[in-house]
């Protein structure tokens, strides 16, 4: 979990407030993990149609980007604890477990089985937890923005995030909004690969025709040049005949001295 606030106090020897504040946010924090905690109890229990429900439900495209959402599990579990649950989860909504909704259950399995591929490794695990660890951190900076705007009106320091239910929504919306955007680069990031890839075949595509065509040209300029040569040649006797029949043949009339 990140660390948000800082113990230090201050040279009267106070403890600093955004320490306390700091202190109240983790508390709330924790509070919030053990109701997720029991959440999980209660997840364990549901039905093959309510998990179905849980995981094709509107807005699930988005929803389901954060694999501890779709696990539900606590963000500080273990490859180990996510295989378990995995096992849990994909028997519950395995289509050939649910031949009247194969549609809904193939689309939930996948989510499923998606979260579990994403955390059953070291690497995608942590860069979860540490998606998980920028919301805190997000909702903890905006706490303290409106403490301070509320300090500066002269209105008391109470803020929604105060309430542990609130203050867990407001992770789990942070959190939801972080795996969106990365969600929503990735796929810009795609498209662009994409065009350049389809420019790059484009242009190689072209340079290939233009390939073609030069040696074609280049084969029937070849192939027609003892035709050229001999068209030239015939030109050039026709030529020299049509100057000799002028020389010999044709006199230009004789001019007469003019008569007074």
């Amino acid at each position: 979990m990140a660390d948000t606030g800082s113990t230090s106090k201050s040279c009267e020897g106070k403890v600093d407030p955004d320490t306390k504040e700091t202190g109240k946010s983790e508390d709330a924090f924790n509070t919030f993990y053990s109701e997720v905690k029991q959440i999980e109890q209660q997840d364990s229990v549901l039905t093959s149609k309510q998990q179905i429900d849980r995981l094709t439900r509107p807005g699930a495209t988005y929803f389901n980007l954060n694999p501890f959402e779709v696990l539900h599990l606590d963000p500080d579990i273990g490859p180990n604890d996510a295989k378990k649950r995995y096992r849990q989860l994909s028997i519950l909504v395995h289509p050939d477990k649910n031949q009247d909704d194969q549609e809904r259950a193939q689309k939930a399995f996948e989510a499923v089985n998606k979260a579990y591929k994403t955390l059953e490794n070291e690497e995608g695990l942590k860069r979860c937890k540490e998606i998980i660890d920028e919301a805190v951190v997000r909702v903890e900076e905006n706490t303290k923005l409106k403490r301070k705007q509320l300090k500066k009106e002269g209105k008391p320091q109470e803020v929604p995030e105060d309430d542990p239910a609130k203050y867990k929504h407001a992770v789990y919306v942070q959190t939801a909004k972080l795996f969106a955007d990365l969600e929503r680069m990735r796929q810009e990031r795609e498209a662009k690969d994409m065009h350049e890839r389809k420019r790059k075949a484009e242009d190689e595509a072209e340079a290939e025709e233009k390939k073609k065509k030069d040696a074609e040209w280049q084969k029937n300029y070849e192939a027609s040049r003892d035709g050229r040569v001999d068209s030239w040649r015939n030109w050039a006797k026709k030529r020299k005949g049509s100057t000799k029949v002028m020389k010999g043949g044709f006199k230009p009339p004789k001019i007469q001295a003019e008569k007074r």
